[in-house]
């Protein structure tokens, strides 16, 4: 395999990072490499935040489900969807004006246009996950960046149609850490040919053979399923996504 291929294959979620700031150097390639990313209609429809402020770090540890290696890592990028700057240009451009002369409705963004941010911001992190492992600086994912809308719409000064759909912690590998690489289901049940094939009972049997519950759990589930269910759809944290990206979409339809 090539090297890209190698970083792909051996990356994982770091949540431990060595005591360094990541240089300068190194930060201006990630970046860089986030902005190659694959963009709709080359618009690159999003931002990103560098935060490296130790008490937005903090902060921002307990606003994501209180997780405290946030906190600790040298580096956060925050990414966001952005349609903002796209509508501050169509203003500076005289597009109102425009509409008016060629007898078109003028709108705001809408949820296709929040829909196709969204893929522009998260095509933009996974290059600089890429890029950031190629280097060896370790990154970890944080969806939970979408709770607390309204905190993050303040502490980042987030106009209208900015919202944060993505996080990134990053760090240097540290030392002596164990790199355990994640194993994902079998091909056969994500990819398909031409067409969409839902699975049968015998599949999930297979796809979730290895997949085990203690029989005391927080969640009193009697199998894998109920024990998901009661940790991801049911927890308080995905309740709190749920009505943080409902206040996102009414702020972003409202004209």
């Amino acid at each position: 395999m090539n090297e890209v291929i190698n970083v792909i294959s051996n990356r994982m979620s770091l949540r431990k990072y060595k005591d360094e700031k990541i240089s300068k150097e190194h930060l201006d390639i990630i970046i860089e490499a986030a902005m190659r990313a694959p963009t709709a209609g080359n618009m690159m429809m999003y931002s990103v935040i560098i935060v490296e402020d130790e008490e937005k770090k903090k902060k921002l540890s307990k606003t994501c489900d209180d997780q405290p290696f946030i906190a600790k890592a040298p580096t956060v990028l925050v990414f966001l969807a952005d349609m903002q700057r796209w509508y501050d240009y169509f203003d500076y451009s005289n597009v109102k004006e425009y509409c008016e002369r060629n007898n078109k409705k003028y709108a705001g963004p809408g949820e296709g246009d929040f829909v196709l941010a969204i893929e522009d911001t998260m095509i933009a992190a996974q290059n600089a996950v890429i890029a950031a492992e190629s280097l060896g600086i370790g990154s970890c994912y944080i969806g939970d960046i979408i709770e607390n809308y309204e905190i993050h719409k303040e502490m980042f000064n987030l106009p209208k149609w900015v919202v944060p759909v993505g996080m990134l912690c990053m760090g240097y590998y540290p030392g002596n850490y164990n790199r355990i690489i994640q194993p994902r289901f079998d091909r056969k049940y994500i990819v398909f040919n031409e067409e969409y094939n839902r699975l049968k009972d015998e599949d999930f049997d297979d796809m979730f053979k290895h997949k085990k519950v203690a029989k005391e759990n927080i969640y009193k589930a009697e199998n894998f399923g109920q024990y998901m269910y009661g940790r991801k759809i049911e927890s308080d944290f995905s309740k709190e996504m749920t009505r943080s990206i409902k206040v996102m979409l009414e702020n972003w339809k409202e004209k």
